[in-house]
């Protein structure tokens, strides 16, 4: 597996990572089976997956849980990310979505961080994490100025009960005072081959003060493996709704773009999904892809995608069709 160095810190983390927000389960995702869960997470380490990242809000503490039931035994083999900012305790922070009857809110204070790390340390049954992020920025009415969220960030960090700091669904100038007030050594973000903002916002100041990216959901949840046909009903409630992706007519345009793809993955001996995280992961400065799986067939087919060396011949053959769909 393909290690590469986080920022400015002395970790070195699989290229290729999993994802769990899918293991939590619930309304997004409906029911998860645990054991298959954890049987998942057994085979990503087989593989040489260090890279395992959850988030309290991924199931409301669930995917927290069952990670930190799959990494007993086996915590010094793992880089274990999770993250901070998604409250739904008291009625702090500003309002952004309801869900389970919980109503969550967006806040960065410092006694809420705390609180959320203790939380996550009992759910997760170790005692530090190794990446911890701020899930999503604080925003009016109830905002919190990034100096104070980052000066708990490095006390937590002197403390040795986080080892590195990240920051998710950000803008440059987020991270111009991330920096300003300690050290930021990731950013995770929505990247994908159809969803490519992020290359003309945040990856040349990244590249600028050595901060890693980890890409999320480039797959395009299961659109992108070839997998979802044109009859597939996207229920409301669920994760994919809200893809622009989905819609049929553009739909049609990503299976067929996917449909001219076929000579590769013959060329390659791999399936289509393999093909498009080897394109992800050969971008430029896209340090991390995570990719979700739940069950362990899913998580050892993914993981031969990091053996995948794309041709630039055939990097640009894929390009050019990105472009010509309007990606």
């Amino acid at each position: 597996m393909i290690k590469r160095k986080l920022g400015n810190s002395h970790m070195s983390v699989s290229a290729l990572g999993l994802g769990t927000w899918a293991i939590g389960g619930g309304e997004w995702w409906g029911d998860s089976d645990e054991q298959a869960s954890i049987q998942t997470i057994h085979e990503a380490i087989k593989a040489g997956i260090t890279l395992i990242d959850t988030a309290p809000g991924y199931g409301f503490g669930r995917s927290e849980q069952v990670v930190g039931k799959a990494i007993k035994g086996k915590r010094d083999q793992v880089i274990l990310s999770t993250k901070c900012g998604l409250w739904w305790h008291d009625e702090r922070g500003s309002e952004f979505f309801e869900q389970a009857g919980y109503q969550v809110r967006r806040c960065l204070e410092p006694d809420t961080i705390k609180r959320e790390l203790e939380l996550s340390l009992k759910r997760l049954d170790t005692d530090y994490v190794d990446i911890y992020f701020t899930h999503w920025q604080a925003v009016p009415p109830y905002m919190t100025e990034i100096s104070k969220t980052m000066d708990c960030l490095m006390d937590l960090k002197r403390q040795g009960l986080i080892k590195a700091i990240g920051a998710s669904n950000v803008t440059e100038e987020h991270i111009n005072e991330y920096i300003r007030y300690g050290q930021l050594d990731v950013i995770q973000e929505k990247y994908s081959m159809l969803d490519r903002k992020l290359e003309h916002t945040l990856r040349e100041c990244c590249e600028k003060n050595n901060i890693a990216i980890m890409t999320y959901s480039s797959l395009e949840q299961g659109l992108l493996t070839g997998k979802i046909g044109m009859d597939y009903v996207v229920d409301p409630k669920e994760a994919r709704a809200g893809i622009a992706w989905y819609e049929p007519d553009k739909r049609a345009k990503v299976l067929d773009m996917l449909k001219g793809w076929e000579d590769l993955t013959k060329k390659y001996g791999c399936t289509m999904a393999q093909l498009v995280i080897a394109w992800t992961m050969a971008q430029k400065n896209m340090t991390y892809v995570l990719c979700g799986a739940r069950k362990p067939q899913h998580i050892i087919d993914t993981a031969c995608a990091a053996k995948i060396s794309l041709t630039q011949e055939d990097i640009q053959i894929m390009n050019e069709a990105i472009t010509k769909i309007g990606a």
